[in-house]
């Protein structure tokens, strides 16, 4: 390949990644109207269209979705490859592609855009929030961001929150009516605000532990949903038990006295949130800087060691 198809491949990524000439054109040093000699010059040379152009976006066609999504894991393989020679010199920059779920995304990434943006101007979030977990190798993400339980073996897995306890919960006037459950066996007589995997029919078993026992429940209720924010309503509501995760809803709740938790002795701590990569790619300086901002790092300048990785 010519040093000037290699060229054309990186601005047509550029462009795709950023979703506009604009940024991208910043992104590469380039005029506009450079850039756009460039893509055009591409896509004479294939013989075929490559972008959607409109005075308001631009957009891959498919024949571009097709080649973006064959060049993009080599041109970030290149830039690892590039970072990984200059070590510990290697500037954070380029896109970084994170896949995270809504509760992550608006608790731990959005309070920090600002100070990451301000400490790493040459990096591009491209953040993409889904609650189902993604094969994030498979799909050209650098990293994900998911509760600890639900990871594979294969990824090296970074700490971000500390382990939480599972809640079940109702409000009193719930417990008045009903009576509140002395085991887990008990759950069977009650309403149970039951969570649905997200793109998935399965719904989520209640586990239960004490003394070393372990006991799964899967009872039924008037409410089902892949949202937890729901079933928090549900349960505040009156119309039934929920057994809640890390949820701010329900914490604050269990301080005002709207919510009372049962069986808390059989309650276990389950793993909070990791962010995780494939584990035969090297760490990108960008990845590494935004791990360090997602744990705050970046406030101590003496806090720079390794990660607390997650054996798995």
């Amino acid at each position: 390949m010519r040093g000037s198809e290699f060229a054309e491949l990186r601005a047509f990524a550029a462009v795709v990644d950023r979703s506009s000439f604009a940024r991208a054109a910043d992104h590469l040093g380039l005029s506009r109207s450079a850039l756009s000699q460039i893509i055009r010059q591409l896509e004479e040379r294939l013989g075929v269209r490559l972008l959607n152009r409109t005075t308001r976006s631009v957009s891959p066609t498919e024949a571009g979705r097709r080649l973006h999504t064959r060049i993009a894991p080599m041109l970030r393989d290149m830039d690892e490859a590039v970072a990984e020679a200059m070590g510990s010199n290697a500037r954070a920059a380029g896109t970084l592609r994170i896949n995270t779920f809504s509760k992550a995304a608006e608790t731990l990434i959005a309070p920090r855009l600002g100070r990451f943006g301000r400490a790493h101007p040459h990096v591009v979030l491209d953040i993409v929030i889904s609650d189902e977990l993604s094969d994030i190798a498979a799909e050209g993400f650098d990293a994900g961001i998911r509760v600890g339980r639900r990871l594979e073996k294969d990824v090296v897995a970074v700490r971000l929150t500390p382990d939480v306890e599972l809640m079940a919960v109702a409000t009193p006037d719930y417990f008045a009516r009903c009576g509140e459950p002395a085991t887990p066996a008990d759950l069977a007589r009650h309403a149970c605000l039951n969570f649905r995997f997200p793109g998935s029919d399965r719904i989520a078993g209640w586990e239960f532990t004490k003394d070393g026992r372990q006991v799964d429940v899967y009872g039924e209720g008037p409410v089902i949903a892949n949202r937890q924010n729901l079933l928090s309503a549900a349960a505040l509501s009156g119309l039934g038990i929920l057994y809640a995760y890390d949820d701010d809803a329900v914490v604050a709740a269990l301080q005002d006295g709207r919510l009372k938790r049962v069986l808390a002795d059989w309650s276990p701590t389950v793993p909070g949130l990791y962010l995780y990569y494939a584990s035969r790619r090297h760490m990108r300086p960008a990845l590494r800087a935004f791990i360090d901002c997602l744990l705050d790092r970046d406030l101590e300048a003496d806090q720079a060691g390794a990660v607390d990785v997650l054996a798995t």
